[in-house]
């Protein structure tokens, strides 16, 4: 086993600039410029990602990003009012918002996604209540 002191995540984007501002100003995260024409991207709760150029970026057809929010319906609109489209999937019952409704089905997380401008999938989801007690 390794000993590690840090760990961070990564994901490329073809244009510096277009992220920052998608990042900062429609996501609200904190994006602090850094050396080589990187970003970096304070997470809520601790914790941050590098984002770098790549000139021939093809996006990931993963999620390489979750934000966790307390309530789904207010961040799905806020994104609609920034212009955010919502991806739609198969095989995923999207309500008509694109929200994936798994907390009154009992199977997990609301969760909606969207992509940043190079492409890259992102989640907001909101995850069911925790009940402490069961904890205990």
């Amino acid at each position: 086993m390794i000993a590690h002191n840090f760990a961070f995540a990564g994901f490329a984007v073809p244009d510096i600039d277009a992220a920052r501002t998608f990042y900062a100003d429609v996501l609200g995260l904190e994006v602090a410029v850094e050396s080589m024409g990187q970003l970096s991207l304070e997470l809520p709760g601790g914790g941050w990602v590098l984002i770098y150029p790549k000139p021939d970026h093809e996006p990931a057809t993963y999620t390489v990003l979750n934000l966790e929010v307390d309530d789904i319906d207010t961040a799905v609109d806020d994104l609609a009012s920034a212009g955010v489209e919502l991806l739609r999937y198969d095989g995923f019952d999207q309500d008509a918002r694109g929200i994936a409704r798994g907390i009154a089905a009992g199977r997990g997380p609301d969760i909606a996604w969207l992509t940043d401008p190079a492409g890259n999938i992102i989640a907001v989801l909101q995850n069911p209540p925790r009940d402490d007690a069961a904890l205990v």
